[in-house]
């Protein structure tokens, strides 16, 4: 490349340039705000002073203890103050957090810390049962610390070498932690459910956590200070990322170690809390939750949700109990959510269907995402905007990962053409937002006909008595493939087969009707997500 004047004796220096890192902003607000409240857990309340000296103190046993860059160090927490100050302190000393999900088995978690190559592991009492047998099948032997959450109050038993809070006494609460070497280093690893073989472990690195934590703050038009309750799990796609945006505009993290409708409701009323994200099934928990249960909201509280679109019934209640909902999409391959439905003002006029329309769309990309399209997989051309012609959501820019740990053939797919090919499958509508249609493998195709689950989900929500619902194809001797329902009621309510086939009847075409409707409870992640390969299973023999 030809050097222009602005290239001649411009160079880079210390003074001019620095790596992307979230870190520094624990160190800011410290600084600024030292004495604000930055976590709040039953009943501790600690300020950001001794948050980033107890962030520092973890660093420094850390490399101690042999931590040093690229190194992983493992978490199996709730969400609680510790976990936290792992997602500053595992970095500060140069090591790659990784989040372990609480509610896997002894056999996924040994293989994860195997194929991690985990060096240090930090497990919280609760979770030491499974753990224990992990450790015991895994190859590797790390180093077990112990956390004893003050919150809880079960028989867990300890299982480390040592417990987190004497751990932490071996460490500075001055220690001088160095920015990282490069922006492109991994700050942490989060792996994939693993519903069609292994997990995969999702690298992150650092710039990309900056920008999307800097790009959540804009997302969710964060002021100064707010009061940001833990309701999404900080294992899942690193908390959204959460952990860092927070802490950047000196909030206050409520942690929750348990999302149970009278902890959030006393919450909200008791903290003010201004901001929470969750998947549908903690919007249903707050709605269907006893009225002896149920306090006030002290303002309209925003809610972040991801997953399946939000019914228009679940929308309307929401908002009748003092939450504005606002719909993002993302996968942990982008960081968590990386694009939002972003509400424009002249669609509070339309009327509640034609809101409910709009607000069920996926939307457009965030400010940190430079590209999102949905595209032919095969040409690799946009399909034409206008709402039907369907193709897969395709994204590319500094919020999407590295790649997965030593899986060069599957990161190369995955990247295939210049993009991040998601594997949903959606349209584009002529004003430039998107909308999921299905993942590519849960279109179901009858007769010839390509049969979108989440439109016949949407009809069946519709229905007063449905709680939730899944819609997954059905084997068919006939027709290849036929919609076979699963329906969870709510409480109280009633509903036959016959009554919801005739519902979908007057709101869908007649090829699109379930033939199969079951009455049985959901098998859900710990995220709240529907399992739909399990009742994939399933239905292979309703």
């Amino acid at each position: 490349m030809a050097k222009t004047p602005y290239d001649i004796d411009l160079d880079r220096n210390p003074a001019n340039f620095q790596p992307l890192t979230p870190l520094p902003f624990l160190e800011r607000s410290a600084a600024v705000y030292p004495d604000h409240v930055a976590i709040i857990h039953g009943k501790l309340r600690r300020n950001y002073r001794d948050f980033y000296a107890r962030a520092r103190r973890l660093a420094s046993a850390l490399q101690k203890r042999g931590i040093k860059r690229g190194d992983t160090v493992s978490v199996v927490l709730a969400n609680t103050p510790a976990m936290l100050e792992a997602h500053y302190g595992v970095p500060m000393a140069g090591g790659v957090l990784n989040t372990i999900n609480t509610r896997l088995d002894a056999a996924v978690n040994a293989f994860t810390l195997d194929h991690a190559e985990s060096r240090i592991v930090i497990v919280d009492r609760e979770f030491s049962k499974v753990m224990k047998e992990a450790l015991k099948q895994a190859k590797v032997k790390p180093l077990v610390i112990d956390y004893d959450d003050p919150d809880y109050t079960g028989d867990g038993e300890r299982i480390g070498a040592i417990e987190y809070e004497d751990f932490l006494k071996d460490g500075d609460p001055d220690f001088a932690w160095k920015m990282p070497d490069d922006e492109w280093d991994a700050i942490s690893l989060n792996y994939t459910s693993g519903t069609t073989g292994d997990p995969k472990g999702v690298v992150y690195h650092h710039r990309g956590a900056y920008l999307l934590a800097q790009g959540n703050i804009i997302t969710c038009s964060m002021g100064k200070h707010p009061v940001y309750l833990w309701t999404l799990p900080m294992f899942h796609c690193n908390g959204w990322c959460f952990p860092w945006s927070i802490s950047a505009v000196a909030g206050t993290h409520v942690c929750l170690r348990w999302v149970r409708a009278p902890a959030m409701y006393d919450a909200i009323a008791s903290h003010k809390v201004t901001h929470l994200c969750g998947a549908p099934i903690v919007m249903s928990t707050l709605l269907n939750a006893p009225v002896n249960e149920k306090k006030p909201l002290p303002h309209v509280v925003e809610f972040f949700t991801a997953a399946a679109p939000p019914p228009e019934a679940v929308l309307a209640a929401m908002k009748e109990a003092g939450f504005n909902v606002t719909h993002l999409y993302g996968l942990t391959e982008c960081y968590g959510p990386a694009v939002v439905n972003d509400w424009h003002d002249e669609w509070n006029a339309l009327d509640k269907s034609q809101q409910a329309a709009k607000k069920a769309r996926q939307g457009v990309r965030y400010g940190a995402l430079e590209a999102l399209d949905v595209m032919d997989p095969d040409t690799m051309q946009p399909v034409p905007h206008d709402g039907q012609s369907m193709g897969e959501v395709m994204m590319r820019g500094n919020v999407v990962m590295k790649g997965y740990l030593k899986n060069r053939a599957a990161s190369d797919k995955a990247f295939a053409g210049g993009w991040f090919h998601t594997g949903d499958l959606g349209v584009m509508h002529p004003d430039g937002y998107i909308q999921l249609k299905d993942r590519s493998k849960d279109i179901i195709i009858s007769g010839g006909e390509n049969i979108s689950s989440i439109e016949v989900e949407d009809a069946l929500y519709k229905h007063p008595a449905v709680q939730a619902v899944a819609v997954v194809a059905k084997p068919d001797d006939k027709w290849g493939e036929t919609p076979c329902a699963f329906i969870e009621l709510k409480p109280g309510q009633t509903a036959t087969a016959e009554e919801l086939v005739a519902w979908c009847k007057k709101n869908l075409a007649g090829y699109k009707v379930p033939r199969h409707i079951v009455f049985e409870e959901l098998p859900k992640t710990n995220t709240g997500k529907i399992q739909k390969f399990k009742l994939r299973d399933r239905a292979k023999t309703v």
